[in-house]
């Protein structure tokens, strides 16, 4: 019998008015089954000033945000640069190059999202959205910012909710953290 990949995560990141959040779903999903329903998906990082989230095999994305601990030890107060260092690493190392995750790592000046492709993509609006409810939730939560005054937690929270609500890989057990 071959191991089945474990999929399925949203996380979600918000900024707003001087605050951001990252949220995440507890969901792991083996095939058609759901393996785990309160798995915690992020983590604060440098000393608390830095919240990482990450979607796909767990084992990779722990190997990945040792790795990204140790470039913000390399690189203190600059997350940016952290980032990149990280991502050249992912790329070109022979062993890196094989781990299938995507991180998103905020801090009070900048939301990223790194990928195994070599991408450290910031995107405009400081909205971040990955896994398989990442569309999802980012949908939800730029209708709340646009069509409410809630605060960057509470719209994480309300977003993943209906992301929650809508992706079946996805569940409403969420954790969030907030800077």
């Amino acid at each position: 019998m071959s191991m089945q990949a474990a999929r399925s995560t949203t996380i979600l990141s918000v900024r707003r008015d001087g605050q951001v959040a990252l949220g995440g779903d507890g969901q792991v999903t083996l095939g058609n089954v759901v393996a785990k329903a309160d798995a915690i998906k992020i983590r604060k990082v440098g000393g608390g000033k830095v919240l990482t989230g990450f979607a796909g095999s767990a084992a990779d994305a722990f190997a990945l945000l040792e790795r990204f601990e140790q470039k913000l030890g390399d690189f203190p107060d600059n997350t940016r640069r952290a980032a990149i260092e990280l991502a050249k690493d992912w790329r070109t190392d022979r062993i890196l190059r094989r781990l299938e995750a995507m991180l998103a790592v905020v801090d009070h000046q900048v939301s990223l999202m790194i990928s195994g492709a070599g991408d450290v993509i910031e995107p405009t609006d400081g909205i971040i959205g990955i896994g398989s409810g990442g569309a999802y939730a980012v949908s939800a939560a730029k209708a709340l910012l646009q069509h409410s005054n809630l605060n960057a937690r509470q719209i994480v929270e309300a977003a993943m909710k209906i992301a929650g609500e809508t992706c079946i890989y996805t569940n409403t057990n969420i954790r969030v953290e907030s800077l």
